[in-house]
Parts: C-alpha cells; sequence; structure tokens
C-alpha cells in the first residue's frame, strides 16, 4: 500500500513540474501551446499504457482453475456445488429449481447449506468466499 501511494505521489508531482515547466516554456515563448497539449497527452498515454499493462500482467498471473481440494475440504455436495455456481451467476432460487429441475425448497435448503459451509450471512458473501477459495471463478 505504502509503494502504491508513493508512486502516485511521484506520478502527481512529476505532471505537476510538467505543467509549470509547460507554462514557464509558453510564457517566454520558446514553445507552441499545441506542443505543449501534445506533450502532456503522450505523458498520460505513456502512464496509462504501464498501468495498464501491469494490471492485464497481474490478472493473468492470478490462478483460473477451480480447487478441487477446497471444495472437498468444505464438505460441499456435487449438488450444492452446482447450485453456488448457479447462485454466483445471480440466478433465483426459482430459475435455479426450474434449471436444475428439482422444487424450489430444495434450493432454499442448498443455498443455506452452502451459506453456512462458506461461513457466509448473504449470497453475495458466499460467491466472495467462493472466490477466495478459488473453487468458482468468474
Amino acid at each position: 500500500m505504502k509503494r502504491t501511494v508513493f508512486i502516485f505521489s511521484a506520478l502527481i508531482i512529476a505532471l505537476l513540474s510538467l505543467f509549470q515547466l509547460s507554462k514557464y516554456s509558453y510564457l517566454s515563448g520558446s514553445t507552441s501551446i499545441e506542443m505543449i497539449i501534445a506533450l502532456i497527452a503522450m505523458v498520460f498515454f505513456a502512464v496509462g499504457v504501464f498501468f495498464n499493462k501491469r494490471s492485464f500482467t497481474e490478472k493473468n498471473n492470478l490462478s483460473k482453475e477451480v480447487d478441487p481440494s477446497r471444495i472437498a475440504q468444505l464438505g460441499l455436495s456435487k449438488r450444492e456445488y452446482e447450485v453456488l455456481l448457479e447462485v454466483s451467476k445471480g440466478l433465483s432460487n426459482k430459475e435455479i429449481a426450474d434449471k436444475l429441475f428439482v422444487s424450489e425448497s430444495t434450493i432454499k435448503t442448498h443455498v443455506s447449506k452452502v451459506l453456512l459451509k462458506l461461513d457466509a450471512k448473504r449470497r453475495t458473501q458466499a460467491i466472495q468466499k467462493a472466490k477466495e477459495l478459488q473453487i468458482i471463478h468468474l
């Protein structure tokens, strides 16, 4: 966290220095306003490309594989895991019941068991914990 704050602080200071230098250069008459705008645009473009490339590589480094041993550790049955996957897609109990050809009360039971096993109070919290445990990926 400190590193990120330092990087952004240094970036802000560098950009403010660039603005002051361009202001001085324009007022002295040695540079046109178009050149200054182009230089500032190139700096912002370079910074954007750098951060985009960095975030892209960080996302690719994350494991996208589902860890079946963690599913077994949690004690999730195959049907409960199927229900968790459908919940992660944002489906309601009724929609999940229709899709899996069971009653809505059965889905409610499975959802409550999934919440209990993931130690979650809400569906969104269960999905977040499942992502952290690498048992689902979106």
